[in-house]
């Protein structure tokens, strides 16, 4: 049964966009703040290496079950409590005297961020019918997109002009604005009230953390390492476990039901597959724009503007093509377009000027702003009310594992081909990262590290093309017209065919 749309729906999808934007941004805010932290909390790179993923494990591993603590005791005040720890925790990262006090900040930050995300898909579900709501998941997409772009840019203003912990202050307005909203215009929702599933929440936690940490241990420490495969293979134990315990359960925290659905499993596998692809090749970009064509934070941010800029146009085709013809065409020509912007980015040679480059980023923010809101409205309409914030937080976990995967796997692979694509004559330590062959000041091998490094940016961007076409490839295969579950939103209209 669908539910009449808020009077006030867009006015709550600002202040829910104003929450994912502070969100996004954090998330790539802290990679320009890098080499300053480094040199004014006398830090190691292993110190800045928990800093970063001290905020991704407890993210990753809270999400699940902060999606069930809010259909249970409210979305809203889940939300609400998830941006007072991330504020306060923005507000204690700012002042940090030392590495441990800022990985200690950033968990709380992560935990804050675990319990706000999601919330802001599954209140839209809620005040949203399903006419209006393929347009909300557009500007929702859009938003995020942005957020990931300007998050670089924002932290080279910042670090231009301020100090490093300014990258964390500027969260505490923003935090303040969205609480405000949130009280004044969202309305609260929640699913049945059911027992606290403890031995549920413990499992899906320890799996989900452990899991990341393997990934991203995994370049660091070896695929192979005995730490990472323990790691691993915990986290897929605990995984084990936790659906074992859901299915026993008669009250579980998460419908297994839920992952037997095409429309749900399929669009929460393209999410995590467009993650993985996007998350590594920005990552290494970032690295080519600074290190390889000399440009510094800001200018660095401004340069990946493009991307934002052609994702919120290709979000408004999006939505468009969507309503007329059903997702499935909005995903296959969305992730299509995408695979070949990355492929263009992967035959782009960077001393062909910024120009060449700027074109192969529009391609790539095109077909991200086209495919994406398809997927996240086709995830959503295939979720009954009650179960829309654990359903979202699933959908988070699986972007977050994407996103970690992206990152590590796509990272290995650049490694791989720098590695490869050196001199024989080249040090050991200039193998190891772009970085110190250029801290051994040879100018020969400065050139011949840069070189090697926009080859094997080319050979990442070429593998993350391949992911994306796969994932046109499954959307046009996989998602099908589906039944429509019980209070849904009529995935079958979303799921048509063209």
């Amino acid at each position: 049964m669908n539910r009449d749309p808020h009077p006030r729906r867009w006015q709550i999808l600002g202040v829910l966009c104003l929450s994912l934007f502070v969100v996004m941004v954090d998330n790539t805010i802290l990679n320009v703040a890098i080499p300053s932290l480094l040199k004014d909390l006398d830090a190691t790179t292993s110190d800045v290496q928990w800093v970063i993923d001290a905020y991704s494990l407890v993210f990753a591993g809270l999400l699940i079950t902060a999606g069930s603590l809010g259909d249970r005791h409210g979305r809203r005040r889940a939300m609400l409590i998830g941006f007072v720890l991330f504020g306060a925790g923005s507000l204690l990262a700012a002042f940090a005297a030392n590495p441990a006090q800022l990985v200690a900040t950033r968990a709380l930050m992560g935990v804050g961020g675990a319990l706000l995300m999601p919330g802001t898909l599954s209140i839209m579900a809620q005040v949203f019918g399903p006419d209006e709501r393929a347009k909300a998941f557009a500007i929702w997409g859009a938003t995020s997109m942005v957020g990931l772009a300007a998050g670089p840019t924002l932290g080279g203003f910042l670090l231009e002009h301020f100090w490093w912990g300014s990258v964390f202050l500027v969260n505490v307005p923003v935090t303040a604005a969205a609480v405000a909203g949130l009280l004044i215009l969202v309305p609260e929702s929640r699913g049945p009230r059911r027992r606290p599933d403890v031995p549920g929440a413990v499992l899906s936690t320890a799996g989900m953390a452990a899991l990341v940490w393997a990934i991203i241990s995994g370049p660091q420490h070896g695929w192979t390492d005995a730490r990472t495969v323990a790691a691993a293979a915990s986290g897929c134990a605990a995984l084990g476990l936790f659906v074992f315990w859901q299915h026993r359960n008669p009250e579980p925290m998460l419908d297994l039901g839920l992952l037997r659905r095409r429309a749900f499993s399929g669009a929460a596998t393209m999410i995590a597959m467009f993650g993985f692809a996007l998350a590594g090749v920005m990552f290494a970009l970032t690295q080519l724009l600074q290190l390889v064509l000399g440009y510094g934070p800001l200018k660095a941010g401004l340069a990946l503007l493009p991307v934002a800029v052609a994702a919120a146009a290709g979000n408004g085709l999006g939505a468009s093509l969507e309503a007329r013809f059903g997702a499935r065409p909005a995903l296959v020509g969305g992730f299509g377009v995408l695979g070949a912007g990355l492929a263009v980015l992967g035959l782009t040679d960077p001393r062909d000027g910024y120009a060449v480059l700027a074109v192969a980023l529009v391609v790539v923010g095109f077909g991200a702003g086209l495919g994406s809101p398809a997927a996240y409205a086709t995830l959503m309409s295939a979720v009954p009310p009650e179960e829309a914030g654990v359903s979202s937080a699933v959908n988070d976990a699986g972007q977050e594992l994407g996103t970690a995967l992206g990152v590590a796997v796509l990272g290995s692979v650049v490694s791989a081909a720098y590695a490869r694509a050196l001199p024989d004559s080249a040090p050991a330590a200039a193998r190891h990262s772009l970085g110190e062959a250029l801290a051994a000041g040879d100018p020969g091998l400065a050139d011949a590290a840069k070189d090697a490094f926009a080859h094997a940016l080319s050979v990442g961007s070429l593998a993350a093309s391949g992911v994306m076409l796969a994932t046109a490839l499954f959307a046009a295969l996989v998602l099908r017209s589906a039944p429509a579950p019980a209070g849904g939103a009529e995935p079958e209209k979303l799921l048509e065919s063209a």
